[in-house]
């Protein structure tokens, strides 16, 4: 098993220290330090970001070859930290007693460590993690104004106004995959410099945002029901990706029973859960997502375009896009081309 000891808790020192021990290249672009390695220590790439108030983002999308301890030695008041897995688990410890809880792929989690604890930790090789960190310095969170931390649950109000770091505090929350899809969103940001350091920050703040809402709701007892478990979670998250996959086909709820595994009825309650909409809804909202991007993306013809997202009538496109952005497809390309002739 390899270690790695890591003294301190600002984001590019941490990552000053994980270069040193894994032998990774470093790079600074618009704010974010990233790390790239494919070595005997494993693959993968980590990022960092912060912003004002104290909070930053650390972003993890690796694979190890062999079982790998990150051990925080820190005598300093420890950020807050929401992480959330979209891929694989590893294992927490809070004072490196080789007692673990695994934190799961799409589980809500918030630790705060005691102050002067050694925070473990341990990343399980031949796994594909890929897991965020949204690290909150409170002391700086609470210069923010109108930071409304005192319209936080108690247990958060409590954890928030803690200066010394004499309480630990572990949440493991509800599995969302709501929160999944707006990291995705986040991972797939292609823009550059302001633009991209405002998308990131907007797109974290919405995050946390959601993490502070599973952690009410779970307070409050309003968890998933118990039909949904943590495997029916995963088949529906799979069961996105087929529907992307084939988005031009007639997808129906039979179909998608069967490629699951799952019942029409509870694929329908899963889809009210987890996306707030049934499962039609989320179809249709996925095919005029695309259809947009076709429309501002590429030459195919409106024809085309409603052919290879699976729509039979263009009349029937046309007035559901116009339902859900107010402007007919034939319109909205020439609002885009004639604004990109403005520019020239």
């Amino acid at each position: 098993m390899k270690e790695l000891l890591i003294k301190g808790s600002n984001p590019k020192s941490i990552f000053s220290q994980i270069q040193s021990c894994i032998d990774a290249d470093m790079r600074e672009d618009w704010g974010e330090t990233v790390l790239t390695f494919n070595n005997a220590i494993g693959k993968g790439t980590l990022r960092t970001i912060s912003f004002n108030w104290g909070i930053s983002l650390i972003d993890f999308d690796i694979l190890l070859n062999d079982d790998t301890t990150l051990i925080f030695d820190n005598d300093e008041l420890s950020p807050i930290e929401f992480i959330f897995i979209t891929q694989g688990y590893f294992n927490y410890s809070e004072n490196n007693s080789g007692s673990y809880t695994t934190l799961e792929q799409f589980q809500n989690t918030i630790i705060s460590p005691k102050r002067s604890s050694k925070k473990t930790f341990l990343f399980p090789k031949s796994v594909h993690l890929k897991v965020n960190f949204i690290r909150i310095n409170r002391k700086e969170y609470l210069k923010k104004k109108n930071n409304n931390v005192c319209y936080l649950n108690d247990l958060l109000v409590k954890l928030f106004n803690d200066k010394i770091g004499d309480t630990a505090y572990q949440h493991g929350g509800n599995f969302s995959l709501r929160i999944a899809d707006e990291i995705k969103l986040l991972n797939s940001i292609q823009d550059s410099g302001m633009l991209r350091s405002l998308s990131i920050e907007g797109r974290l703040c919405l995050i946390l945002s959601l993490q502070l809402l599973e952690h009410k709701n779970f307070e409050e007892k309003m968890n998933l029901p118990e039909a949904i478990s943590k495997n029916d979670i995963a088949k529906i998250h799979k069961l996105t990706t087929y529907i992307l996959n084939h988005i031009s086909e007639d997808i129906s709820i039979t179909i998608l029973s069967t490629e699951s595994g799952l019942s029409p009825k509870k694929l329908q309650l899963g889809f009210k859960i987890l996306f707030s909409k049934t499962v039609n809804e989320y179809i249709r909202q996925l095919k005029l997502e695309i259809s947009r991007d076709y429309l501002k993306n590429t030459d195919l013809s409106v024809s085309e375009i409603v052919y290879s997202i699976g729509i039979k009538s263009r009349s029937y496109f046309s007035k559901i896009f116009y339902e859900a952005y107010d402007i007919l497809p034939t319109d909205y390309r020439k609002h885009l081309r004639n604004k990109k002739s403005s520019l020239i």
